[in-house]
């Protein structure tokens, strides 16, 4: 009996052993297999943070490869900008020099102070600058008579290639009907089609506000106030166009629009320029007629321009160019020959004339001259 219950109570023991071994086991298992489970999420975890890591070290290369992209592009805009921004400064300053000469008009004309800036309203230009040579010529209104065409063609086609590129052709249209500057611009642009497109060839035209009422020689009722009138205009016009030429080049060639200039005129001129021995000269005339053919240095132009605004109502403009020589030259109380002798070294003439007066019919209406010797 004794030994029954022994070995009943072994059982109990070794059955009660055996369900703690695999209670034991099991939760032994169920933790390995969580450890199992906890060192995959976190293998897992590692190899998404390292996937994460290789794609934003890629999105970072690729973001510094933009943001580099991104500063060379600005520096480049920056760059583009400044030298645009150096470039319309050097113009305005250009410009600013150009319209403060201009402004020496409000001196002499009042009725001008209340206006704004005062400048030429160029019709066909493409602003070329830096050349040797500015031609320049003022037209007007004719009627049914015009020599501008074969003016512009003997002096545009009696340039090399080379020397049309070192110079410019200026045509001042100098005259309030409109009409008349369609016209001029169309046959310009039809005739002139290399030269406008390299610029050239340039028209211009003056604004009418620049000339006051007094000036138009058709309200006037005498012949002589009419030509008068007529002079003065022209002596303005002459002032204008040079003040427009002289920032483009180193020397003015003063032109009419009724002439005709000679074969090889414009080698003759750079080679005559160019062997003067001496550099104290004042202008140079390759024409004896007027005012055609007068060689001036661009920075003299301003001077010149002062004088004949001081006098413009006094004299035409060929005359006012011999006073100059007067007050420049002769000393108050010289002897006039002794002055005449200084007056040739610095007043130079060309011969023989590079240029043919053709117009008969004047830019004065009515007005009729047969001078053809120049």
């Amino acid at each position: 009996m004794r030994t029954k219950q022994v070995n009943l109570l072994i059982t109990l023991v070794a059955v009660a052993l055996f369900s703690f071994s695999c209670f034991c086991i099991y939760r032994i298992t169920q933790t390995n297999n969580r450890l199992i489970n906890c060192r995959n999420h976190i293998l897992e975890f590692k190899e998404n943070m390292l996937h994460l890591r290789n794609k934003t070290e890629k999105n970072s290369q690729e973001m510094m490869k933009v943001l580099n992209r991104m500063k060379y592009e600005i520096t480049k805009k920056e760059n583009l900008s400044g030298n645009l921004v150096a470039q319309k400064a050097d113009i305005l300053n250009k410009n600013e020099t150009v319209s403060n000469t201009f402004e020496d008009l409000k001196f002499f004309f009042p009725h001008l102070r209340k206006e704004g800036r005062i400048y030429p309203d160029v019709i066909i230009g493409k602003g070329k600058t830096g050349v040797s040579f500015a031609l320049g010529i003022s037209t007007v209104n004719r009627g049914n008579y015009s020599y501008l065409k074969q003016t512009l063609t003997s002096v545009v086609s009696r340039m090399t290639l080379s020397q049309e590129k070192d110079s410019i052709v200026i045509v001042l249209v100098a005259d309030s009907n409109e009409d008349y500057l369609h016209s001029v611009v169309k046959m310009i642009t039809k005739k002139f089609k290399r030269q406008v497109r390299s610029g050239s060839l340039e028209v211009i035209s003056i604004p009418a506000f620049l000339y006051s009422s007094m000036l138009n020689a058709k309200h006037l009722a005498e012949a002589s106030q009419k030509l008068a009138s007529w002079r003065i205009k022209q002596v303005l016009d002459f002032c204008i166009l040079m003040l427009y030429a002289q920032p483009k080049a180193k020397y003015y060639l003063q032109l009419e629009d009724d002439i005709i200039a000679k074969e090889m005129y414009f080698t003759k001129i750079t080679d005559f320029v160019g062997n003067i021995s001496s550099n104290n000269w004042f202008f140079i005339e390759f024409s004896m007629l007027g005012f055609i053919g007068k060689l001036f240095r661009s920075e003299d132009l301003t001077q010149f321009v002062r004088f004949f605004l001081m006098f413009y109502k006094e004299k035409p403009v060929d005359w006012l160019l011999n006073d100059i020589f007067q007050v420049k030259v002769c000393d108050t109380g010289e002897d006039l020959g002794d002055c005449m002798k200084r007056k040739k070294q610095i007043r130079i003439r060309y011969k023989p004339s590079l240029f043919r007066h053709v117009g008969i019919h004047s830019s004065f209406p009515g007005k009729e001259q047969y001078e053809k010797k120049v």
